[in-house]
């Protein structure tokens, strides 16, 4: 049986700040689904901007599913999709119509120039881990060797709102 037919468990986070934010996050789940299989998707939640203070807040929602592309094909597709709904110009954390990010990549560990795998703010973000935390909380980080739900502990949580 060759390496093809495999399927690994993925977790994305998807952020909107512009426009109709929560419409951007289901254009993107939609445009995700080709590529992703078992979907589940965790509440929606408001949050307040990281990094870039002055911009306004965030939707947050974190997806897990699993995918038969490599990480590196996972990230020309996640690209793919943020490109055909962002019509902005892109600040480093600035605001955008859709940002998708890839949290894990089954339990891989990869540090390559355009690719990071686990996420590498992820223990810091609690606007990632109060989502995923819904979704996967028992998913133990290959590299810190924290479950999610431990480093929610870890996390000032109080920007990160469930929206209505």
């Amino acid at each position: 049986m060759g390496m093809k037919n495999l399927s690994t468990q993925i977790y994305l986070a998807l952020g909107s700040n512009l426009g109709n934010r929560s419409a951007h996050i289901e254009q993107a789940l939609e445009l995700l689904k080709p590529k992703i299989d078992e979907v589940v998707v965790s509440p929606l939640y408001e949050t307040v901007p990281w990094g870039v203070k002055e911009q306004r807040m965030f939707l947050n929602v974190c997806v897990g599913g699993i995918t038969k592309l490599s990480a590196e094909e996972l990230l020309k597709f996640v690209k793919s999709v943020e490109v055909q709904l962002n019509r902005s110009a892109q600040i480093k954390w600035g605001p955008r119509e859709i940002d998708i990010d890839i949290l894990f990549y089954g339990d891989s560990v990869i540090h390559k120039p355009d690719l990071v795998i686990p996420h590498p703010y992820l223990a810091e973000r609690a606007f990632t881990l109060v989502p995923l935390a819904d979704i996967a909380p028992d998913l133990v980080h290959p590299e810190l060797k924290y479950s999610v739900a431990q480093l929610l502990q870890g996390v000032d949580a109080g920007g990160v709102k469930r929206y209505k």
